[in-house]
């Protein structure tokens, strides 16, 4: 049986990553197979991307070179390790996905929706979440977590590329999320994430668990 497919969205700072482990932990603990892997990256081509893209500050990136970047990275990691990982009846929790490409190319950058979404369509093969969390943030908190999360004694450079980007970029790419969260409802969480995190953690897995149950279930009479 397919596995599942549970991704993490979120501005900078949201705290995404921190409830995608959470969330691994607890099915882990309700005994289900999990892997989790990670956006750009979870593969050693999408590592190397991953550091071009985010610790490239010295040269002005186009976009259309960033938006092919990202793409290729998650052309790797789809065809490497999230379907093999799937059709081997795993649940797969992500940090980041094809949203992010939408999100912050698409509505930061500016660049054509409609051909992201057909570029997005060929680099995963179609592959769609079964459930997105968006941990929803106001950019300026956001902003603040990061500067403030184990670099208190660290200049603005040490920021990666798109954390140093200007607070009307991160504004867009909130607002971007949003409209995607408003367009698929079915699909989308969104969460409050200014709360803390024992609370933020209990309303995901609220959300999950019935889906757990039901996929075990669909098992089960197969």
């Amino acid at each position: 049986m397919r596995g599942l497919f549970f991704t993490c969205e979120g501005v900078e700072g949201s705290g995404k990553t921190t409830q995608l482990r959470r969330l691994a932990a607890s099915l882990r603990h309700a005994g289900q197979p999990v892997m989790e892997t990670r956006e750009p990256g979870g593969t050693s081509l999408g590592e190397a991307i991953r550091s071009m893209l985010l610790m490239t500050r010295d040269q002005e990136m186009a976009a259309e070179a960033e938006l092919f970047l990202y793409l290729a990275s998650r052309a790797q990691l789809s065809r490497e390790c999230i379907r093999p990982s799937l059709e081997a009846g795993i649940i797969v929790v992500c940090d980041r996905f094809a949203d992010a490409t939408v999100a912050y190319q698409g509505h930061g950058r500016g660049l054509d929706l409609r051909r992201i979404a057909t570029m997005n369509r060929v680099a995963t093969g179609g592959l769609t979440p079964d459930l997105t969390i968006l941990l929803d943030l106001d950019p300026r908190e956001g902003l603040r977590r990061v500067k403030a999360r184990g670099q208190v004694s660290l200049p603005e450079p040490f920021l990666d590329r798109l954390e140093s980007e200007a607070l009307e970029f991160h504004d867009r790419v909130r607002e971007g999320y949003l409209h995607l969260a408003r367009e698929e409802p079915h699909r989308f969480l969104v969460v409050d994430a200014t709360r803390q995190e024992e609370t933020i953690a209990g309303e995901i897995w609220q959300r999950v668990e019935p889906l757990i149950g039901s996929w075990a279930v669909q098992g089960e009479r197969r």
